[in-house]
């Protein structure tokens, strides 16, 4: 594995990379990597630079590599917006009003084991939405017990009598 992780290294930098469009090298360098074998082969690539031109080429992508990296950077923002957009796709909204009745959800250390699976998924206890605070909402029971802690809106559901 040892002598193999140079070479593993080299391929992930200079692989391209989808948020960014560009591979890591190019991005700190602005100049694309040469890989070890257009230094073993002759290639044109190799064979036919000029060292003063190539001087003045690296002064130039100097210049405009802060451009180069504001461009990254704009690719990466579309494509978190685009992750954002996928998932919001299937975020389903709830919201309640207060007096609601909710039923709750049946977590894993609330549920009796000897139903297996088949355990329902949401507790028979019905409760009323007392008081909402952003994520937190705060229950009662229909006996007028408040519930000892908040709930999150995902783990609550609307019950319909």
């Amino acid at each position: 594995m040892g002598e193999e992780l140079p070479f593993i290294l080299l391929a992930d930098r200079t692989t391209s990379k989808v948020a960014t469009c560009q591979t890591p090298y190019s991005l700190v360098f602005r100049e694309e990597a040469m890989i070890y074998t257009e230094l073993l082969i002759p290639m044109a690539r190799y064979l036919f630079q000029d060292q003063e031109n190539n001087d003045k080429i690296l002064a130039q992508d100097l210049d405009t590599i802060d451009e180069f990296r504001d461009l990254a950077k704009i690719h990466i923002a579309n494509h978190q917006q685009r992750i954002t957009k996928a998932y919001n796709k299937s975020i389903k909204v709830r919201r309640f009003q207060i007096r609601y009745l909710v039923l709750t959800k049946a977590f894993q250390n609330t549920k009796d084991p000897s139903e297996g699976k088949l355990a329902p998924k949401w507790k028979d206890c019905i409760s009323w939405m007392l008081k909402q605070e952003k994520e937190a909402n705060w229950l009662a029971t229909l006996n007028g017990n408040v519930l000892p802690r908040s709930w999150n809106v995902i783990h609550l559901k609307a019950y319909f009598m």
